[in-house]
């Protein structure tokens, strides 16, 4: 078959909104640096902010923009400049806002969000705020996707998926989330737990690692050797799989529960199948991409103890091997349904309406699922709190011996400045050793260290859900696939919403893919996936998902030429936050952390972000933006 005819046939050249924003219009150059000369230092204020703002258009409405979003173009080309080793200083002449704050913070995701209400918090209504970000949405990972499809609008996430174990936040993050209107006790209600009930898992086996496509259903449910006896494998890979998930040995006998621990704690995920449950090697790209959703990363590259730990939030598979070796079972998990339609974005949009409330209407956490933010309002001159989007900060350093600190930002293709009498870095870590060069050495080669981990979360529109219907699944594993996991969104009714519960109505499929680089250190595995995304155009993802859902459920009618209705690409080339791997990281004391050391404040600049946690959860943002605002206070 024919390129050409190929891509007519999974409907390449159909019309779908395939749009790529850059900055909310356009890719901005520019820049600037605290020192230079401001020969237009006297302009007004409101002059110098009007020249460039996409935000204030009435058709300005970042949620249903398709494509490529997360780190969409033009986020990243300034911080790219920096890191390439350009000075702030070549970006151009510095124009000043004459705008004086009470406090600045880089970055409007979760953490900064909660920094501004924090801060706000303890300072009292009338402080000024501003909030910087460079992409053209607030929220940080926490994005909110919409589509229309089949007449009606459907929701989903573009990062931050869900309230994760709420029951273990802090007493910090469990009052910030009360105090802004989420009461966890709803998603009981919410949350269609009978929706998928009946419903199980297929594995898709791919002809480029298996040999042949074939998709088989009853994956977890049906007994391991009736289920692979339908795969297309070898009977020793049949055989030696259906073993370490069915007998009940221990592997690692004569160890005491601790020495079994702190085996499992030292060696990966493979090597524990391999050369402990005697697994021919044959049989591991079956489990390869397992740990891909949690860790970024293969089998071989994850200890073992983190994945008897961790499991499947998703219930679509399990680990196998760990049934006999009598290891301590952790308590009861609380369900996974703590979950807005749009995800966390839900949290970020009532973080927002509490601090601008004109700019969120209504008063509920029900009704913040409906609302529509009016993004002309997040950056008004009479408010005492503001949110300026599409500005990436490249410069911030302290002026008038340290009693405040200038923000030098690039908005519009121009590099501007405001001051501020304390600054919350509530940006990706990483990047704060080229936009904040007053740091000591140590601080930065700490924040140097904590390499973000790439994953794409993309989202399609389907016209209907009957193909999962009629194979009765909801979700797909895929080990070898572009994307190694497809499932159908979270059954969330909330408020004015309502989840497409009939199979004949327009749904959103989530689908996974998490760039890897086997063989190498995780952190130069987490780089080399982030160039990888960053130099992967939109119709590449577009052509293999069609494909891969075509070949995964056309047995089942499923037409990628006619069932798809719009596809939002979620590029997170820096996506959860560093961890640390026992298998490539020290185990360090706590004062030696480099989360630990780079977080530490300096003068009137806090550092905040999940980051700073070394964990990619929304309760770790919040606490990290509640210890840099209390360091600032305390001053």
């Amino acid at each position: 078959m024919s390129e050409e005819k190929t891509n007519k046939d999974l409907g390449m050249s159909r019309e779908i909104t395939r749009r790529d924003f850059l900055n909310g219009v356009a890719v901005g150059v520019g820049g600037t640096l605290v020192g230079r000369g401001m020969a237009t230092e006297t302009m007004l204020a409101a002059a110098v902010l009007d020249e460039f703002a996409p935000e204030k258009a009435s058709d300005y409405y970042p949620p249903s923009r398709t494509g490529i979003r997360g780190n969409h173009d033009g986020t990243f080309t300034f911080a790219h400049r920096l890191r390439d080793g350009e000075g702030a200083d070549s970006f151009g002449d510095a124009v000043s806002t004459s705008e004086k704050y009470d406090l600045a913070v880089v970055g409007g995701g979760i953490s900064g969000l909660a920094a501004a209400y924090f801060f706000r918090k303890s300072a009292g209504k009338s402080a000024r705020i501003l909030i910087l970000d460079n992409h053209d949405d607030f929220g940080g990972h926490a994005k909110r996707n919409e589509f229309r499809a089949g007449g009606r609008v459907v929701l989903s996430y573009g990062g931050t998926q869900s309230i994760e174990s709420p029951g273990k936040y802090s007493n910090v993050a469990k009052a910030l989330i009360a105090e802004i209107g989420v009461g966890t006790e709803r998603f009981n209600k919410a949350y269609d737990q009978k929706l998928y009930s009946k419903m199980g898992t297929a594995a898709f086996f791919d002809k480029e690692t298996f040999g042949e496509d074939r998709l088989v259903t009853g994956m977890n449910t049906t007994p391991w050797p009736e289920f692979l006896a339908r795969a297309p494998l070898s009977d020793a890979v049949r055989k030696g799989i259906a073993r370490v998930y069915t007998e009940k040995k221990d592997y690692l006998a004569g160890m005491s529960v601790e020495e079994k621990a702190a085996l499992l704690n030292k060696i990966s995920y493979a090597e524990y199948l391999t050369k402990h449950c005697k697994l021919i090697p044959e049989a591991l790209p079956f489990f390869q991409t397992f740990t891909h959703d949690l860790f970024c990363i293969g089998i071989e590259s994850v200890c073992a103890l983190a994945c008897y730990q961790a499991g499947d939030d998703y219930g679509s598979f399990t680990y196998a091997g760990f049934q006999g070796l009598g290891l301590p079972e952790g308590g009861k998990e609380e369900p996974y349904i703590f979950h807005f339609p749009d995800g966390n974005a839900s949290i970020a949009r009532l973080l927002v309406r509490a601090l601008i409330p004109e700019a969120i209407p209504g008063s509920t956490m029900e009704d913040v699922v409906t609302a529509k933010a009016d993004y002309s309002k997040l950056d008004e001159a009479s408010g005492a709190v503001r949110i300026r989007l599409n500005s990436t900060v490249v410069h911030v350093q302290h002026t008038n011996a340290t009693k405040e600190v200038q923000v030098a930002y690039m908005r519009g293709g121009k590099l501007q400045t405001v001051a501020a009498k304390n600054c919350v870095l509530a940006c990706y870590n990483g990047m704060i050793p080229y936009i904040c060069p007053e740091l000591t050495d140590k601080q930065k080669e700490a924040l140097s260290y904590l390499v973000k981990m790439p994953l794409v979360y993309t989202h399609v529109a389907l016209r209907n859900w009957t193909a999962f219907a009629k194979l009765n699944v909801h979700h797909i594993v895929a080990p070898g696939g572009y994307h190694t996991y497809t499932a159908l969104d979270f059954p969330v009714s909330l408020g004015q919403y309502r989840f497409p519960s009939n199979p004949e109505e327009p749904a959103v499929l989530f689908l996974l893919r998490t760039p890897c680089k086997p063989g190498l250190p995780q952190r130069d595995q987490n780089r080399a996936g982030r160039a990888e995304l960053l130099h992967t155009p939109f119709s590449k993802f577009e052509r293999n998902i069609r494909d891969q859902l075509g070949r995964m459920l056309g047995g089942a009618g499923f037409d990628p030429s006619k069932d798809i209705e719009g596809i939002t690409v979620n590029r997170w080339a820096h996506g959860y936050a560093f961890a640390p791997n026992p298998l490539f990281d020290p185990d360090w004391k706590e004062e030696e952390k480099p989360w630990v050391v780079g977080r530490k404040p300096f003068g009137k600049i806090a550092i905040a972000n999940s980051d700073a946690g070394a964990s990619a959860y929304t309760d770790v943002a919040i606490d990290q933006a509640w210890r840099a605002v209390g360091e600032l206070l305390r001053g």
